[in-house]
């Protein structure tokens, strides 16, 4: 069995979702449905929308914020002009730019609660 790179994210709309999202990631989706969208990035690593009334077997829709879905660029300048975009863009940061043990960081909220952290990682 291979590890594979593709998280799916249950939203309460898929549309609402791949436009907070397009703008974030600078690309459409590759396949977009009423009830699913897929976005793919330039190195093939996949992310999934996926709309809650239509997963089978059927799971509980409340968010939890157990998990974060990690997204690393190259560099702190980088970090920068993401934080700035992303402020800027209306998206709900719920923790600003910050020195973690992994690196420099920020973390914010999709609409359906989803936690999405940006960070840079220092070695």
């Amino acid at each position: 069995m291979e590890l594979s790179n593709f998280p799916i994210f249950y939203v309460d709309d898929v549309q609402t979702s791949v436009d907070f999202y397009r703008p974030l990631f600078e690309r459409d989706p590759v396949d977009q449905q009423d009830s699913f969208a897929l976005f793919v990035s330039e190195s093939g690593n996949k992310f999934g929308l996926w709309a809650w009334s239509d997963v089978e077997p059927k799971a509980d829709s409340v968010v939890s914020a157990s998990m974060e879905i990690a997204l690393e660029v190259s560099n702190l300048i980088t970090l920068q002009i993401h934080y700035r975009k992303w402020s800027e863009l209306g998206v709900e940061i719920i923790q600003d730019m910050s020195v973690m043990d992994f690196g420099t960081s920020f973390t914010a909220l999709d609409p359906d609660g989803h936690r999405l952290r940006v960070f840079c990682y220092e070695k």
